[in-house]
């Protein structure tokens, strides 16, 4: 019925699990050995690989119609003959014997040359289209990890940040039973615990998604433990030393997908032109031999045959007609999708690299802010613990620390990611020594 989900009659297939691959070593991933082991056992790779496979096996089938067909038969017949003027009828007759035919075209305008030429674009496009797959696992890799290594270093500000409540919540509860705060100022210190609390839990919960998105990424469960080598210390920040220009040219140049969308619109060229010859005329030379024997006592005979067909396709209910209108419209799809790709290579390089300028940039001042920050709640911890100062002040300067981390972690991650980015648009893998060094 319209309105009943369907269900099956019978009990569905069972889904095959992905192949369990196993961690290199037993001491902690660096970011290389990470991505090099992602590229092996990444689902997608291998998916890609494999349609480059089944293109370059579409390459062999157009070559193939270049050669002679030659198939072979052998043919039992069994008849009884009967005359057609006296209706009388014959012995019945046993032949048997194997026959081998042959057929090539010799001429056909060329139709066959233009499918060839398209299946080597559609194979150089998967070719491409792999190198791309292959960028997009490195991308996410190194997304997954930098954010894994943020969130990580999250968690222990926010444990800094609750440390640092409940070290002020004992000082204004010293000074309560001394009788110089009030119960008022307790509560809002409480909070502020509360508050840190809830921070600590939720950076929590978001580093184990992260370690959940990093094993997906590198193409293990979910659930998956990797050992990671951190950050050895505070990384080495660079500007941009290359130009805007340069950086849109190399990536026209060197961005797999957009040669690939090239590729794929040659090859819609090319079959469009394959399709516009197929109602022109072909020649094409047949032969055929046959041995035939006979169950009695006469005596076998060899048959030859050999031909030249000129096929001149003359009404086909205006299919041809049709078929290359359509092969056109592909054709001019294809085009229109690749210069798409190309006004957007330009359009997300652009936006990377001013990402990474402004996330450079955003460093040193978190860094000093940071510092700042922190000597300023020390001062004022001092300063209250002493008897001086109000808690509200307090509470500002830690929630001021507080935020200072956060933002120098994130200005860290988004430096990172952006040139990870950048990376990724540009479609090369050695901007680290443009935009910094890889730790």
């Amino acid at each position: 019925m319209p309105h009943e989900p369907w269900r099956p009659a019978g009990p569905l297939p069972s889904i095959t699990p992905p192949a369990r691959a196993e961690v290199p070593g037993n001491g902690a991933l660096s970011l290389p050995e990470l991505t090099e082991f992602a590229l092996r056992t990444n689902p997608r790779t291998r998916q890609a690989w494999l349609a480059a496979r089944a293109a370059a096996a579409g390459v062999g089938m157009e070559r193939a119609d270049l050669l002679p067909q030659i198939s072979a038969s052998y043919g039992v017949t069994r008849t009884r003959p009967v005359s057609a003027t006296t209706g009388a009828e014959s012995p019945w007759q046993t032949r048997f014997g194997p026959s081998v035919s042959f057929s090539y075209v010799l001429y056909d305008f060329g139709a066959r040359t233009d499918q060839l030429e398209a299946a080597e674009y559609r194979l150089l496009a998967a070719n491409l289209a792999h190198n791309r797959v292959l960028q997009d696992v490195v991308l996410q890799v190194e997304q997954a990890y930098y954010q894994l290594l943020g969130l990580e270093a999250l968690v222990r500000a926010n444990e800094l940040s609750l440390q640092n409540s409940r070290t002020a919540l004992e000082a204004v509860q010293r000074r309560r039973e001394s009788g110089l705060a009030t119960v008022a100022d307790v509560y809002r210190v409480e909070t502020q615990v509360a508050q840190a609390q809830l921070n600590l839990t939720r950076s929590q919960g978001d580093l184990e998604k992260a370690k959940g998105q990093l094993a997906a990424a590198v193409g293990l469960p979910v659930g998956s433990a990797l050992r990671l080598q951190t950050l050895a210390d505070e990384p080495r920040i660079r500007e941009m030393t290359e130009a805007m220009a340069t950086l849109l040219e190399r990536a026209k140049s060197g961005r797999p997908d957009l040669v690939a969308a090239e590729a794929q619109a040659r090859a819609a060229r090319a079959s469009a032109n394959a399709v516009a010859k197929a109602g022109l005329p072909s020649i094409e030379v047949t032969g055929s031999s046959a041995y035939t024997s006979f169950h009695d006592d006469r005596p076998s005979a060899t048959a030859y045959t050999l031909g030249i067909n000129v096929r001149i396709p003359l009404f086909t209910g205006f299919r041809d007609t049709y078929a290359r209108r359509q092969a056109e419209a592909q054709a001019a799809q294809a085009e229109a999708a690749r210069d798409a790709l190309y006004r957007q290579a330009e359009l997300e390089v652009w936006q990377a690299y001013y990402d990474l300028r402004t996330a450079a940039s955003g460093i040193s001042s978190t860094e000093a802010q940071v510092k700042s920050a922190e000597q300023t709640a020390q001062a004022t911890l001092a300063r209250y613990q002493s008897g001086f100062g109000s808690i509200l002040d307090l509470i500002t300067a830690q929630l001021d620390e507080s935020n200072a981390r956060v933002q120098r972690i994130q200005s860290y991650l988004g430096w990172f990611t952006a040139l990870a980015r950048l990376n990724f648009v540009v479609g090369m893998s050695d901007l680290w020594t443009a935009a910094g060094d890889r730790k």
